[in-house]
């Protein structure tokens, strides 16, 4: 009843009911919001918020009181800005003008208490945890504290289980983790750091073996003697498991003390999972726009219409192309609808521009250069050198010494000087952590000459390492992320220019939460993270390439780290590498209607509005560019302005 009042006082939208009622309704509410003010603070920008956290906690009566009561009102009105993109209580009010509203005369009182009320009531809903991005690539003197706590893991010591390789006992052991009641439908995230004696470095496996199966690998980590390092990985159940062991074991069969601290297990629901996916898309990849509109002498102008249509994305989402492209107008059409980024499939490789030696070809290439050009469509630049030998020109391979050395610097300099600026970014050497050809011929300082000269030919481009089982498994011992991130830092320390990350990213069964783990720790190098080739095997079928598609292009997108992504689908008359998005007659299979129903949830589309007394309209969008139409009377102006990533609202004016 006493709730009920409160209520009411704060709906009445007269002068100081707000702040009344709120007194009475923080009597009741009070306890609640103590623990959903932190989660607010961190989901909904309410800054002030969180700095009373502590006081609420140490005086929770007197605090709860002052919180919501005095303060509440005024911390509202005066604070309560929408977090950039995020969209009022991060759920289906993406373009909701709160701020233009809640000054508006007889909506005041109700609609201010209305959102407040929505965004605590669904903080406490959610009453999950927050996805903690933090990694480690570094070793350690001594291990941090654990993640979420340790979650499940909380004050659980390990066991000593026996080692097991495949199927066959090793006779040594190795620590692990008894868990209950794993569940499907929830996403496993987890880490520990690890310290190994008996070797001066091994490269740790986590297997998790359940009553119906053994999922062999779910994180690594190349681990160290004497100091400690961070493994960081996750899983997903295809059953559920009444006891299950999470296993650290060495990935051979060679005997080592593997000793583990700070372990954590965080277990999400898939709507969490969800939940925090979109957390980062809102505060990432969107930011919040105030367009003030007034005439030439600076009055403001109430109720002018507003037209605002997003005329381009910020955030590359592209596809493998191939020279089927030409001359096929159905297909270019399509192609251009999509996507604002491509890359040439085979087109630029060197057994493509130059069969023979001395013959080289760049035709076909000029060509898918002039279409991507023509509408405004960036391109990577795939590759200068492949190091696998199956797909180096037979020629190359039977050349040696100076004579192999005097060809490759060619093949640079050609490829280079001829489309200087044109492409933003080259694979380098592609996938040097499977094959070394060049180094095997040249010398352990060939893959650095190549990046020296590339950067020396073309400085503006972004230079990549470009590989593949990184993020899609763990279980490839040649490309883990620690190889992956120690080949890069020796390249560093030689001087190497490089400042890309390509993950190829050819999946057939993704794992959600080792994908973001993996992401994470390469985030530690602080470069920029591209999906550059991916699809979903064929293996598993088109229904589910459109299942798993899904999967990891919302990884991707949700991702703080990611800066671009590429499909691998270049349409042939026989098909695609291993996924397409459509038939011959552009009809699209399920991996295309994912593709179309993500390209539309992730941009801002058209809106309309007026502007409020104050001559401004606000909305929140999807980086990229912006065109706007203002009509007041019989006067209209049309402007643009573009939209970039950052904290503060983007405040564009138009005048009248």
């Amino acid at each position: 009843m006493l709730m009920t009042v409160g209520f009411l006082l704060m709906a009445l939208a007269v002068p100081g009911c707000l702040y009344i009622g709120s007194i009475v309704f923080g009597f009741c509410y009070g306890v609640r919001l103590a623990v959903t003010v932190p989660v607010a603070s961190e989901l909904f920008g309410l800054k002030c918020y969180g700095l009373l956290h502590n006081v609420l906690i140490l005086n929770l009566p007197i605090g709860s009181f002052l919180f919501s009561g005095l303060l509440a009102g005024y911390l509202y009105d005066a604070q309560a800005s929408p977090t950039p993109g995020g969209g009022w209580c991060a759920v289906s009010v993406s373009h909701f003008d709160i701020g233009n509203m809640k000054d508006s005369p007889g909506f005041c009182g109700f609609l201010d208490f209305f959102f407040l009320l929505c965004c605590c009531s669904l903080a406490a809903s959610y009453g999950g945890p927050l996805y903690d991005f933090t990694a480690y690539s570094e070793c350690k003197a001594r291990p941090e504290e654990p993640l979420y706590q340790g979650g499940i893991l909380k004050d659980e010591p390990p066991i000593m289980q026996p080692s097991i390789i495949g199927e066959t006992a090793t006779g040594f052991y190795t620590p692990a983790f008894v868990l209950n009641n794993l569940t499907v439908g929830n996403v496993y995230c987890f880490s520990t750091w690890i310290r190994i004696q008996g070797s001066n470095s091994a490269l740790i496996r986590a297997t998790l073996k359940t009553e119906n199966r053994t999922y062999d690998c779910i994180g690594t980590v190349l681990a160290k003697d004497e100091c400690w390092s961070f493994l960081k990985g996750g899983f997903v159940l295809d059953s559920p498991s009444n006891l299950s062991l999470l296993i650290f074991q060495n990935s051979d069969d060679k005997d080592i003390d593997i000793t583990i601290a700070s372990a954590s297990l965080q277990p999400f629901t898939d709507e969490e999972w969800r939940i925090n996916q979109q957390y980062i898309i809102n505060t990432q990849r969107k930011r919040a726009v105030t367009i003030h509109v007034s005439d030439q002498q600076g009055n403001r102008l109430q109720g002018a219409a507003i037209t605002i249509d997003q005329v381009s994305k910020d955030f590359p989402f592209g596809s493998a192309i191939a020279q089927t492209i030409l001359g096929n107008l159905p297909y270019q059409n399509w192609f251009v609808e999509r996507f604002n980024a491509a890359v040439f499939e085979n087109e630029l490789k060197w057994y493509a521009t130059e069969p023979d030696q001395g013959k080289t070809n760049y035709t076909t290439a000029d060509h898918m250069l002039e279409f991507v050009r023509a509408h405004q469509i960036i391109t990577r630049g795939h590759n200068i050198f492949w190091e696998d030998p199956k797909y180096t020109p037979a020629w190359v391979r039977n050349l040696t010494g100076p004579d192999l050395k005097s060809a490759v610097n060619s093949r640079i300099q050609s490829l280079m000087s001829k489309y200087k600026e044109e492409f933003i970014h080259w694979d380098v050497s592609n996938e040097m952590l499977h094959w070394d050809f060049y180094e095997q011929r040249l010398g352990p300082d060939a893959t650095l000459h190549f990046y020296e000269t590339a950067h020396e030919a073309d400085p503006l481009a972004t230079l990549f390492m470009n590989e593949f089982n990184v993020v899609e498994t763990c279980s490839d011992v040649k490309s883990t992320v620690d190889t992956f991130i120690e080949r890069i830092r020796d390249l560093e320390h030689g001087g190497m220019y490089m400042n890309g990350i390509g993950l190829e990213s050819h999946f057939t069964v993704p794992n959600p939460p080792l994908m973001r783990a993996v992401l994470d720790k390469l985030a530690t190098l602080r470069l920029p993270i591209w999906l550059t080739e991916v699809d979903i095997s064929s293996k598993v079928g088109i229904e589910l390439q459109g299942v798993y598609l899904e999967q990891v292009l919302r990884e991707g997108f949700s991702h703080p780290w990611v800066n671009g992504i590429m499909l691998w689908t270049a349409l042939h008359p026989k098909g695609c590498y291993q996924m397409c998005l459509t038939d011959e007659n552009f009809k699209n299979l399920p991996a295309g209607d994912v593709v179309d129903n993500l390209l539309k949830e992730w941009e801002t589309g058209e809106m309309e509005g007026v502007t409020d007394e104050y001559g401004s309209y606000s909305f929140y969008g999807f980086l990229g560019e912006y065109k706007v139409n203002v009509g007041y009377g019989n006067r209209t102006a049309d402007s643009t302005f573009s939209l970039s990533r950052g904290d503060e609202t983007r405040h564009f004016s138009i005048h009248l």
